[in-house]
């Protein structure tokens, strides 16, 4: 029987039955300042153990995480905190069924306000939060506090896909707001994933996003129990996943030491993960199509009363003034 709560290094999990090590906060503060580094491309590999009974997700999303930050113009609680926002939607949203999108949302009581995420099972994701300003004091131990920054709450998943006639909605109290945690309690509680799930957003002294990437763990059925103690085994001496990005080691390297001594299957799946979809083409056009949703009339008011159709994505953070021309013909086809 698989139950109870346990700690990962880089932040809360819940997995079988004993307890790990004490979480360790794997993010730094500095000044603000969310110009990203030059870093090697992002990826997201799933493996299976040897003999099939233990899933294992890693993603180096350090790229992802940097955009993120600059277009919001993040403070560095509010990097963290969207950073692995975006992370563990990731996570969860791959590698499910095609079409599906995972959409996450934290509304706390803390002042970053809402944070909110959108994932689709190809490795896209974008995320915006209510105040990217928030940065409140340092914990105890010097770290960034996330937890006060996203506050106690209420944690909602949705998953939707094309051909469903209703999304699935789940949600759960926020129990921590440190992010990992509050995940792995969903998926235990709303989807009877028994699951680990470690997030970790490191940044330099300029406040920009040094590394930032993740894992999950989920344990499959018939798993038997010397694989679970193995596997616990190996989750109690891992380091923050920022501290093994910051040695050098690859996502396959990761998953090596999560399966240390339970064998990786051959026949990974890897994706590269981005930040998005913010093309300027295909934003216009969902632009287009939203504000034709409205109806003519709605749109010439607009018109008449701005003299122009301006809107911002609140993902992307990027304005766009639409020709009314094209506008109107979305709107007759709407019609």
């Amino acid at each position: 029987m698989l139950s109870g709560s346990v700690q990962l290094r880089s932040c809360t999990a819940r997995l079988p039955a004993r307890p790990l090590l004490p979480a360790r906060v794997c993010n730094t503060r500095a000044k603000r300042n969310v110009t990203a580094q030059a870093a090697k491309q992002d990826v997201l590999l799933r493996s299976l153990s040897d003999m099939g009974e233990v899933a294992v997700l890693v993603v180096d999303g350090t790229n992802l995480v940097a955009e993120a930050a600059r277009r919001h113009q993040t403070a560095p609680t509010a990097s963290a905190a969207l950073g692995r926002a975006l992370l563990g939607s990731l996570l969860m949203a791959c590698y499910r069924k095609e079409e599906e999108v995972t959409q996450v949302t934290f509304k706390g009581d803390g002042p970053l306000g809402n944070i909110m995420t959108i994932a689709d099972t190809k490795g896209n994701v974008k995320g915006k939060v209510d105040n990217p300003a928030a940065d409140p004091p340092l914990r105890d131990d010097g770290k960034l506090n996330v937890g006060e920054a996203v506050g106690l709450g209420v944690l909602a998943v949705v998953r939707s896909h094309p051909l469903e006639p209703r999304p699935y909605t789940g949600m759960v109290p926020i129990i921590s707001g440190e992010v990992a945690e509050d995940l792995a309690n969903y998926l235990a509680d709303s989807e009877q994933t028994n699951s680990a799930l470690a997030l970790g957003v490191l940044l330099d002294r300029e406040a920009a996003v040094k590394h930032a990437g993740g894992f999950m763990v989920q344990v499959l059925p018939f798993c038997s129990e010397e694989t679970l103690e193995q596997l616990e085994k190996n989750l109690g001496a891992l380091p923050s996943v920022t501290t093994m990005l910051s040695q050098g080691m690859s996502t396959h390297d990761i998953t090596e030491r999560i399966l240390e001594g339970l064998g990786v299957s051959p026949g990974a799946q890897s994706l590269t993960p981005a930040y998005g979809p913010c093309e300027s083409e295909a934003l216009k056009q969902r632009m287009i199509r939203a504000v034709a949703s409205l109806g003519a009339n709605e749109v010439r008011s607009i018109v008449e009363e701005q003299g122009k159709i301006e809107v911002t994505c609140d993902f992307c953070n990027e304005t766009m003034v639409l020709p009314e021309q094209q506008v109107m013909a979305a709107v007759n086809q709407v019609a």
